[in-house]
């Protein structure tokens, strides 16, 4: 077992060790979609909505070399059809971009990649010929064994998220990324199917995906993976009644989300963290992506100010997501800016109304905090105004 080729099953072993709500109806969805046309799957969801979860659940199931059975026997996966048939069959490639990136910085981020898979690829295969490409290691490694590659690329948007990025940066990582999935021929040889995921959806290359071969499922368009973006009502429910914490502050606190079809979905590492703590708080971690909007706010695009201030009255604003080009760097609208607020969390968007608005209270002190680092005087005033009419109305609230 490598970390990168072939990685077993130990991460989520671990997870299910603790509280685990059970999402393996995901596998299920991918399981439909192996060596078919619609194969390759983009998923993207706000920050700490199980994405890596949701990974290490993925690469578990499908790794050869191990026996995950007693992992997924009592999960939902269990009772389809095709249970058996796809678990531990494939060859598995589990890259976390992120972790290349803290390892070797933006501009190694691909060379360490590339190192990685060849050092793992030679202990696991030393009979393997040499390759130039990793498209072709990966071909040569299916050749020798039989058996296909299932990719899982978590975090597949940390380099286009990146305050550091450039496009030069981010033009060989998007080249790299076509080199292991552009060419029909070869995807079609070596991938059974692949899950990429991440906050944002596929840059954009004029009206186009960079990676046109993918199919997208974004937040505001889920499809059929949205029951498996954070915890439905039921299922918070449940947990509370297990752990004896109130549901009704677990719902003021971290619903507030919807999808289409699906009217509430809940923040899921902050539930689990107010499990844990048994404490109503924000568990919302501030990311260098999240701050850098701040200054698109400062900027006051096409009246951000009052928008911002009609948001913390609890007052909903209208959205065009369409236009964006799912890069921070391309933000050029206030539009742009509300889209960018959505796909990271601190904005729900109700798809039959086009409006949008702070779902929860976690997120409504999150942004409060944010927005107040902003230098623009009249945003300010209008902050501070729509601060202590919520705090008039309800005697709970605290900043």
């Amino acid at each position: 077992m490598g970390l990168y080729i072939n990685p077993g099953d130990e991460y989520f072993r671990q997870l299910r060790n603790g509280k685990y709500v059970d999402k393996s109806g995901l596998i299920g969805v991918i399981n439909k979609t192996i060596d078919k046309p619609e194969r390759l799957s983009c998923i993207s969801r706000p920050r700490r909505f199980g994405k890596s979860y949701a990974a290490a659940m993925l690469a578990s199931y499908y790794c050869t070399g191990c026996d995950s059975s007693e992992l997924f026997d009592d999960l939902e996966i269990a009772k389809t059809a095709d249970y058996r048939k796809y678990m531990n069959q494939y060859n598995v490639m589990l890259l976390d971009i992120t972790g290349f990136i803290g390892e070797s910085g933006l501009g190694g981020m691909i060379s360490a990649i590339t190192d990685a898979l060849y050092r793992e690829a030679s202990i696991q295969f030393p009979e393997l010929p040499e390759t130039d490409k990793i498209s072709d290691l990966l071909a040569a490694i299916v050749e020798l064994t039989g058996r296909k590659f299932i990719a899982v690329i978590d975090e597949w948007d940390a380099p286009i998220r990146d305050e550091r990025s450039t496009p030069e940066i981010q033009n060989i990582y998007l080249e790299f990324l076509r080199s292991l999935f552009k060419n029909t021929a070869v995807t079609n040889k070596t991938f059974a199917a692949a899950y990429m995921t991440g906050i944002l959806p596929i840059k954009k290359d004029g009206s186009q995906s960079a990676i046109s071969e993918f199919n997208e499922y974004t937040i505001f368009k889920p499809w059929g993976f949205a029951p498996f973006v954070g915890f439905s009502e039921e299922e918070v429910r449940c947990l509370c009644e297990e752990y004896k914490l109130s549901f009704s502050e677990m719902k003021r606190w971290y619903d507030g989300y919807s999808l289409p079809g699906i009217d509430s979905v809940y923040n899921p590492n902050s539930v689990m963290k107010a499990i844990r703590f048994k404490s109503f708080e924000s568990y919302w971690e501030t990311s260098s992506s999240a701050s850098s909007l701040i200054g698109y706010i400062n900027m006051d695009y096409e009246g951000l100010g009052d928008i911002t201030e009609r948001l913390l009255s609890d007052r909903p604003v209208s959205i065009d997501p369409s236009g964006f080009e799912n890069d921070p760097r391309s933000v050029k609208s206030r539009d742009d800016v509300l889209t960018l607020l959505v796909y990271y969390g601190y904005l729900n968007f109700d798809a039959d109304s086009g409006l949008a608005r702070i779902p929860n209270e976690e997120i409504r002190q999150e942004f409060a905090r944010a927005v107040r680092k902003i230098t623009h005087s009249d945003t300010i005033r209008r902050v501070q105004e729509s601060d202590k009419l919520i705090q008039d109305a309800d005697p709970c609230h605290r900043a």
